[in-house]
């Protein structure tokens, strides 16, 4: 069943005497709120999007704005549905968030053709900055060729060098499969075989023998959220590490790592653009985060929603309108300095800043509940994400 609600941060104008608004803008995030990516994305993505209206102080600005929010339930046609009713009958100006690559391609799809903003967070296909890259769409936090590349890339480098993937078997996994690949094959290793799981799964088990039998030295996860943590549980029923294979997380958060536990997830090795406790700003966005959110630790998903929000509500202001051509080439030309560090919008619509590859701590290494990485590289952002020339973006000329 279908779940949307209206989230409104209703603002007047301060101090100008002024009854209204000069500029209104709704904002919808779409997102998966009730399954296996829900705590990577779900409720904590509305929260860092209000989060940031409030920061910007829109109300002082001129700038009313609001927030809807509806679960796409990972399926691309309810994905489309929301989205057109969104764009065609609600007024709504951008969508943030979309977890679920088959429903961020669907929505990039109709975001151009009805010419609106779309700002991708969770989603993860690299063909969004790719072959279908559009005009309207800012690929923002992480994307399946930054994972592979700094993941895949360490890994060999310290001798894991032949592979087996286990992968969800829809766009998202296939892109990430298909990135980690040539990734780890660069870097000079092997693969010897994959297997792809429904998705959503629930039984890993058969799966997981294959990847066993296989002598691989890694079994890389190409899956994310439930998928991830559940086939990461059964790997640790099978004895996968004690029998001296290692497992590689090609998209692991710190929600997951803490749901699994540093006894079972110690060693994993995995790529972030943000983590908590990375520096002093993300201490203290995490701390209000948390305040905000019932306790919750934000994942990297939440904070590209705080920033990419904050991004386009700077476009907007500077603009004094939200025409969607306007807004767009005005995020690209400003550069960003955010909880992810310094960066900029390419003409693909890739955001591009710094990613780093962790390793969970040992159980003795933490020094409280959520203290689970420490930083083994740190990926330039020129260096972390897939070259435009090699990407295949019709908006890029050659």
């Amino acid at each position: 069943m279908r779940l949307s609600f209206v989230c409104s941060v209703v603002m007047g104008l301060a101090l100008t005497g002024a009854a209204h608004a000069q500029i209104s803008v709704k904002l919808g995030v779409l997102n998966d709120r009730s399954g296996v990516y829900s705590d990577l994305t779900g409720e904590g993505s509305v929260v860092a999007a209000r989060m940031a209206v409030e920061d910007f102080k829109a109300a002082e600005k001129g700038i009313t704005v609001d927030i809807v929010a509806a679960d796409h339930q990972n399926r691309p046609d309810i994905g489309a549905s929301i989205t057109r009713q969104w764009y065609d009958q609600d007024g709504v100006d951008a969508i943030l968030d979309v977890p679920t690559s088959s429903v961020a391609l669907a929505v990039n799809t109709i975001t151009r053709e009805r010419n609106r903003i779309f700002i991708n967070s969770g989603g993860g296909t690299s063909d969004l900055t790719g072959p279908q890259c559009s005009p309207n769409t800012v690929h923002w936090t992480y994307d399946t060729w930054a994972l592979a590349n700094g993941t895949s890339t360490a890994m060999v480098q310290r001798g894991a060098d032949t592979w087996f993937f286990l992968t969800a078997d829809y766009a998202f996994g296939h892109a990430l499969e298909r990135d980690a690949v040539a990734k780890v094959t660069k870097a000079g290793g092997k693969v010897l075989g994959t297997v792809r799981h429904p998705f959503p799964g629930q039984d890993f088990a058969s799966f997981i023998l294959q990847a066993q039998s296989s002598g691989a030295k890694v079994i890389g996860f190409a899956n994310a959220g439930g998928d991830f943590v559940n086939g990461m549980k059964q790997a640790a029923e099978f004895g996968v590490i004690q029998g001296g294979q290692k497992l590689a997380g090609l998209l692991t958060t710190v929600i997951d790592v803490h749901s699994l536990g540093l006894q079972t997830a110690q060693g994993l090795v995995l790529t972030e653009g943000f983590y908590w406790d990375m520096n002093d700003r993300a201490r203290a966005w995490t701390k209000r985060f948390v305040d905000k959110s019932g306790g919750k630790i934000p994942s990297m998903v939440h904070a590209g929603v705080y920033d990419g929000v904050l991004h386009y509500l700077k476009a907007v202001e500077a603009l004094k309108d939200k025409d969607a051509t306007k807004v767009i080439a005005k995020m690209k030309e400003t550069p960003t300095d955010d909880l992810f560090g310094k960066g900029r919008i390419r003409p693909d619509g890739r955001k591009i800043h710094d990613m780093y590859v962790f390793e969970v701590k040992k159980p003795s290494e933490s020094k409280g509940e959520w203290d689970l990485y420490k930083v083994i590289a740190t990926i330039p952002a020129e260096q972390a994400f897939r070259p435009m020339s090699e990407g295949g973006c019709p908006l890029v000329k050659s």
